[in-house]
């Protein structure tokens, strides 16, 4: 029996009239994400023929999920907005707090130990406002969402930006911030700009080496890391239908690395046999009597240039394994030209350590191809050249894969086998000699490898690629190892060739758990006290942030102008700075402490213009504050890509930062800035970013009549007098004007909620 299953029988049962309502608006056929969409028009929003990439929409979202460390801050705002109980079902997952150091047992118990303040915390607020729990060590929220929660044609909204894992189960799935978690929590209508369509055709078949993961490598090398921005990525194709359930999600998990906004796939018989398998055979059989409405019409994907904006075809069968990186995920190589361009880079070949798992890569399928590999270190007379460690996905895989004699094969390599959490792809990494900033090479099968990104040191090289490929790379410890084509060394002298991996699809025997680690709130949570200790490190009940004074913005300073890539990991860092998540004012003590300040080139060390001597952007920031100073910050292209942490937003906001002035903005960390009551403009004029200089005093004006698609002006004031006018474009609606003005999204929910 699955979760929510009458929630997911009315939707069902309106689905059909409301797309027949739409094509019939539309006069044409429909894509499968128009028809999701169409279907979760909130009841308020009229229906309209929506301009993609242009019309602000109000949806309905089935349901929320939060991550542990997301989850924090999007319930302590969820407390503010005076609901007893959340409107849509909605769950937490803790995950991002366990730290990977010595081995799955001895790591969780220190993680329980060390957070039970905020796993308190967390359980309690579930229990109260009636949110599923899903406790330390349950799993990653992406790998248990899809076991438990996720189904073809819904739409979901989740606190972490891959979210979008539960495209592979035929969902619209997308990343957010906390306070648009708040907003549907509360029952609020939650806005998104009408995505644009990216098709993508999957044809021929996966053969031998090649793995679903090299279809999103492969993609990301052709569309980079901004190439989906503001586009939902639909696959299709007989390679599509051909793949399995958990290799589209981990298609779609990737999606979040080329700023897609979300990727899915239609519903087809691997969808049905995953439902099965997981326990969820009555979602099955209700998918199949709303079957062609879960999928594209057909005249879609037979003429997929008339109704898709942007359309790329790869052949599944000639497609070659690839790794992504290093620093980026779309820096594509493929393995045959490893060898090749580590050389021309300067990038070290000998491989330190191979790591598979994460929320990317740790399903059944996954781990049984990888294992497949790892017997045949002992059959072939090899030994690892490079250590190898396996992170779960959910305790049911972990159960399963052990019940199945896998953790043997793995333990008899040497592997280590990590708790079933985020760990090391998301910096909770506890990797023996990182601090020395030594030069060195790793590889693994998560989806991000942005610099520190995983174990904090800036000089690891961490390179992506699919379970199978890394589990072989760290069988032959060299970057520059081809399995299709090298041989290897084996203890009698002799040259071996490893065979291409095989698995199952699904365990013959189905999976199979003692405690999946699901706690279940109170039916009436009206007498569950939620306590936040007020001398707490950990959790600070929020205030809420001003109101605009209702002027144009005088003598703001520069805080920093951010040069080149500036991500959330660079704005609001994970890794130790997680333990944090629910203390506002501590963690914005690592406010924008990894970005490049233009104008030294030094991290965390920018100019003040109170005393004229350089300090940490925080303190700087904080001097600002203290002095009643408002500041900027500028950046580069795609600023805030990568996290859907709201951290990124809420930190610069609580210590004063009034704009934040960018080339360009990634799509969630834009309206998290925004939902904040934070100004989030972009140049007019890329070229004027080469404008702001270090000492500048900065003036915006147009406030007082600030208005949905009219410019704002920003006036430069150089230190030695002299003054540039420039343009400033923004994205806001009238709505998002008021969070503006309120100072934030979450003061006007308590009056909306309230009345």
């Amino acid at each position: 029996m699955a979760f929510d299953i009458e929630m997911i029988k009315n939707l069902y049962a309106a689905m059909p009239a409301k797309v027949a309502a739409a094509r019939k608006l539309l006069n044409r056929p429909l894509t499968l994400s128009e028809k999701i969409l169409f279907a979760h028009l909130h009841g308020d929003q009229k229906l309209e023929n929506f301009e993609r990439g242009g019309s602000y929409v109000d949806f309905g979202p089935d349901r929320v999920a939060m991550q542990d460390a997301t989850a924090q801050m999007a319930l302590l705002q969820f407390m503010q907005a005076g609901r007893p109980k959340v409107a849509v079902p909605s769950t937490v997952h803790c995950d991002h707090l366990i730290s990977a150091k010595v081995e799955a047992k001895q790591d969780l118990q220190v993680a329980t130990t060390e957070s039970k303040e905020v796993y308190d915390f967390l359980a309690s607020v579930s229990n109260k406002y009636g949110l599923g729990f899903w406790k330390p060590g349950a799993g990653i929220i992406h790998q248990v969402v899809l076991e438990n929660y996720a189904f073809p044609g819904g739409l979901m909204i989740g606190t972490d930006s891959h979210t979008v894992n539960a495209g592979g189960l035929g969902m619209i799935a997308i990343g957010v911030g906390g306070a648009d978690a708040c907003d549907v929590m509360a029952g609020l209508p939650w806005e998104l700009k009408w995505p644009k369509l990216i098709g993508i055709k999957l044809t021929g078949k996966l053969n031998g080496w090649t793995a679903p993961k090299d279809v999103i490598l492969k993609v990301a090398g052709i569309l980079t890391v901004k190439g989906g921005t503001g586009a939902i990525v639909e696959y299709f194709g007989e390679g599509a239908t051909s793949m399995s359930c958990t290799g589209k999600g981990t298609i779609c998990n990737m999606g979040a690395e080329i700023g897609a906004t979300t990727s899915t796939f239609g519903y087809d018989a691997s969808m049905s046999r995953y439902l099965s398998s997981t326990g969820r055979a009555d979602v099955a059989a209700l998918a199949d009597t709303v079957a062609a409405h879960l999928t594209a019409d057909p005249e879609v994907y037979a003429s997929p240039e008339k109704y898709f904006d942007q359309v790329i075809e790869i052949d599944l069968t000639t497609l070659e394994p690839h790794l992504n990186g290093p620093f980026t995920p779309d820096l594509a190589t493929p393995i045959s030209k490893m060898k090749e361009a580590a050389a021309a880079n300067g990038w070290p070949t000998k491989i330190e350590v191979g790591l598979i798992g994460s929320c990317t890569n740790s399903s059944y399928e996954d781990i049984s191809r990888a294992v497949s590999l790892a017997k045949q270190v002992s059959e072939k007379g090899l030994t690892m050249k490079a250590e190898y460690m396996i992170t779960p996905g959910s305790e049911q895989v972990r159960y399963t894969i052990e019940r199945d004699g896998f953790l043997d094969v793995f333990s008899k390599i040497g592997a280590k086998v990590f708790a079933n959490a985020c760990g090391p792809c998301i910096g909770m990494w506890e990797r023996v000699g990182a601090e020395k900033k030594e030069k060195n090479t790793i590889v693994h099968s998560f989806n991000r490898n942005f610099a520190k990104r995983a174990d904090g040191n800036p000089n690891t090289y961490a390179f992506v690629g699919s379970p199978e490929l890394i589990t072989a790379l760290a069988i032959a410890g060299d970057l520059a190892f081809n399995p299709l084509t090298d041989t290897l060394t084996n203890d009698k002298g002799e040259q071996v060739k490893l065979d291409a991996p095989t698995g199952d699809e699904l365990p013959v025997k189905g999976f199979a758990v003692e405690d999946a680690g699901f706690q279940a709130p109170a039916e009436d949570g009206s007498n569950v006290i939620v306590a936040v200790d007020p001398t707490s490190k950990r959790l600070q009940l929020l205030d809420p942030f001003a109101a605009w004074e209702g002027t144009d913005l005088k003598l703001l300073r520069l805080l920093i102008k951010a040069k080149g890539k500036c991500t959330t990991d660079h704005i609001s860092m994970a890794g130790p700075w997680l333990k944090f998540r629910g203390h506002l004012d501590n963690i914005s003590n690592n406010l924008l402490i990894g970005a490049i300040n233009f104008f030294n080139e030094k991290t965390d060390n920018v100019k003040s213009q109170i005393n004229g001597n350089y300090d940490t952007v925080p303190n700087t920031q904080r001097a600002y504050k203290a002095a009643g100073v408002g500041t900027i910050v500028v950046g580069d292209e795609n600023y805030g890509e990568g996290s859907s942490r709201e951290h990124a937003a809420m930190e610069p906001r609580h210590l004063g930062v009034r704009v934040v002035l960018t080339k360009s903005f990634a799509r969630i960390h834009e309206t998290n800035l925004k939902k904040q009551g934070m100004l989030a403009l972009t140049f007019a004029e890329k070229a004027d970013y080469d404008k702001i200089q270090e000492d500048d005093s900065i003036d915006v004006t147009g406030l007082t009549s600030f208005a949905p698609g009219t410019p704002l002006t920003l006036v430069l004031t150089h230190k030695d007098g002299s003054v540039d006018t420039i343009k400033a474009n923004h994205t806001y609606n009238q709505q998002q004007i008021e969070w503006f003005k309120a100072g934030g999204a979450l003061n006007i929910i308590r009056k909306q909620v309230g009345k």
